[in-house]
């Protein structure tokens, strides 16, 4: 009867082992952009775009373009990763105020991206980003009436 448990326990252990290395080899990380570049995994980095570095291939569905650390004001001397996304662009790609990217580095240095999330200004944020006073609309009645 005692060995039916310790092989019981033994089948949970390993089953326990087996499901939180599955896990743990599943999870993407937030990483920033100078881990990104030397990753050996797929990992998730989130950066401003670079306009100036955009190169759009159309007959081989290819993106390049340029990310820059999400904390920097200019793209000039921030920190920056080469990315290339293979696929259609987003539509909103042009209106994007950053990009979330999960993908790992080539041999070559460069981030391919396999899934790339778009993140637009809100439509509710005003040209330098505070948010809009709705007492200014609508008769200046803040409840919009």
């Amino acid at each position: 009867m005692r060995a039916k448990y310790v092989i019981g326990v033994v089948i949970i252990v390993v089953f326990v082992v087996w499901g939180a290395t599955s896990f743990m080899e599943t999870t993407v990380q937030y990483v920033p952009l100078q881990t990104a570049a030397t990753s050996a995994r797929t990992v998730q980095v989130m950066g401003k775009i670079d306009f100036d570095a955009v190169r759009y291939d159309e007959n081989e569905k290819r993106l390049r373009f340029a990310i820059y650390d999400p904390k920097a004001e200019q793209p000039i001397g921030a920190q920056r990763l080469d990315i290339v996304y293979y696929g259609i662009v987003p539509g909103n790609f042009d209106q994007a105020t950053s990009v979330v990217l999960k993908g790992k580095p080539d041999s070559t240095g460069v981030f391919v991206a396999d899934q790339m999330l778009v993140k637009c200004p809100s439509k509710y944020q005003g040209e330098g980003g505070e948010y809009q006073d709705l007492s200014k609309h609508k008769g200046g009645d803040a409840s919009g009436t």
